[in-house]
């Protein structure tokens, strides 16, 4: 909508953040982004997520939105060129039942392959493999959960590709196998593909090596 004053708050290496990127690059919504330093937060991010303290925000004319599938839906609503949720209510819903599956099923786990060691870490690497192997069942023999476009499910899961490789390098563990999910595995190809997707990855090696300092810290304590 001409005149409107949209406002990213984000961190550079945030899947989370790269999701809601991705889908106002999709909607070609124009926005002003803001890096945020978690050890000095910005007096706008506090204000506008004074609950979580947390990136990614939406500010969209001076009203804050925060956790990324809430702002995605309120994209698709908001913004109507070029919808990324399906328009069909059964499709729809099917589309929010498995974004709400990879947050709930495959964030936890793949976040658990970075906070521990030993046998925890190995579980959270089957948990996570099994999950994306169900999560396969979904997309079938589609090239996108959308279709022959980039759609809200792809949105939600498509990082795993990029970040879920970087933690498989890091945590020293396997978690997309190609063998045994080919489908899903091709899919995570075709997704960053897409030219607006791969503009918005990080720098691998920068990545590489923040996600090492990451687990260094977050595995400190364990054993």
């Amino acid at each position: 909508m001409a005149g409107d004053s949209v406002k990213l708050l984000g961190f550079w290496a945030s899947p989370f953040t790269a999701r809601v990127h991705w889908a106002l690059k999709l909607k070609v919504v124009k926005y002003e982004y803001f890096e945020e330093d978690f050890r000095n937060k910005s007096t706008l991010l506090l204000q506008s997520n004074p609950v979580y303290e947390k990136v990614p925000v939406l500010v969209h004319n001076g009203k804050p939105l925060a956790e990324s599938l809430v702002i995605l839906e309120y994209i698709d609503e908001t913004w109507k060129q070029n919808p990324i949720l399906p328009q069909d209510p059964y499709e729809r819903a099917l589309a929010r039942f498995w974004a709400k599956f990879v947050e709930d099923k495959c964030v936890p786990e793949i976040i658990s392959v970075f906070t521990k060691r030993g046998e925890e870490k190995e579980k959270a690497a089957r948990d996570a493999r099994e999950n994306l192997k169900i999560l396969e069942s979904a997309l079938g023999e589609k090239r996108f959960f959308g279709g022959e476009t980039m759609g809200f499910v792809d949105i939600v899961a498509g990082w795993i590709g990029y970040w879920g490789r970087i933690s498989e390098e890091v945590a020293g563990v396997n978690l997309i196998d190609a063998a045994t999910i080919p489908l899903l595995n091709a899919w995570f190809e075709h997704v960053l593909e897409v030219p607006i997707i791969r503009e918005c990855l990080p720098p691998r090696e920068k990545l590489l090596e923040h996600s090492k300092n990451v687990y260094e810290i977050a595995t400190a304590g364990s054993t």
